[in-house]
């Protein structure tokens, strides 16, 4: 369906946009995960991809972009190119924690991504803090052409927050990373910033090991 810009799927495009769920069924959650692909990629993609953090009560939900992309400029680019799909993006993600949260407490609910929806899922919990289970970014970082940690109100209430990058990512600028992790911790997260020497833009066994602890500490914690 189109229509002539004043409302429909042009204003919100990932709106009806498939959600994959893997792991636990929701009577069995105990943490969910929202989980976002990136740009090319697909809901099934990243659920394939997240393996490693399968556990026993964790329940993932992966959210599917319209035309497999979150965004179409560069996260690096004016903040108004990248509209309406960002602000589709952000309505779109926080549709499916408010799901998510139907199973389980927001602090028991996990958003990240890797590359796009990394950058979505940052730029969601920065404009949208409260205490979640956890945040990562994974080779991507808060959108547009520069970031003011100033401009971000409110608080993570310690939220734990990965941002991590490769060295050889030419995708992610070190200073835009750099820049992400200090926004966080103005939003009083309690953040841990990681940087892989000659790794690309790629999700790295030590992500993994790190985001799947993460999931155990909440699991013991309930």
């Amino acid at each position: 369906m189109s229509d002539d810009g004043r409302g429909g799927r042009d204003a919100d495009p990932h709106a009806d946009g498939p959600l994959v769920t893997a792991g636990a069924p929701a009577g069995a959650t105990e943490v969910a995960v929202v989980l976002l692909h990136g740009r090319g990629a697909t809901a099934d993609g990243i659920v394939r991809l997240a393996e490693p953090l399968y556990r026993h009560g964790v329940t993932i939900y992966a959210p599917g972009a319209d035309r497999s992309r979150w965004y179409p400029d560069s996260f690096l680019a004016p903040v108004e190119r990248n509209e309406p799909h960002l602000s589709s993006a952000l309505r779109r993600v926080g549709t499916v924690v408010e799901a998510a949260t139907a199973a389980v407490p927001p602090e028991r609910v996990v958003v990240g991504g890797f590359s796009q929806g990394a950058c979505v899922a940052a730029e969601f919990a920065a404009r949208d803090p409260r205490r979640y289970g956890g945040v990562f970014v994974l080779g991507g970082g808060l959108v547009g052409p520069a970031v003011d940690p100033a401009e971000y109100e409110g608080s993570l209430a310690g939220t734990p927050v990965f941002v991590g990058r490769g060295d050889a990512d030419g995708r992610v600028p070190a200073e835009r990373a750099r820049r992400t992790a200090e926004a966080f911790r103005r939003l009083d997260a309690d953040v841990t910033e990681r940087t892989y020497p000659g790794v690309g833009h790629e999700v790295t066994d030590d992500e993994f090991a790190f985001l799947g602890s993460l999931l155990e500490d909440l699991l013991a914690s309930n």
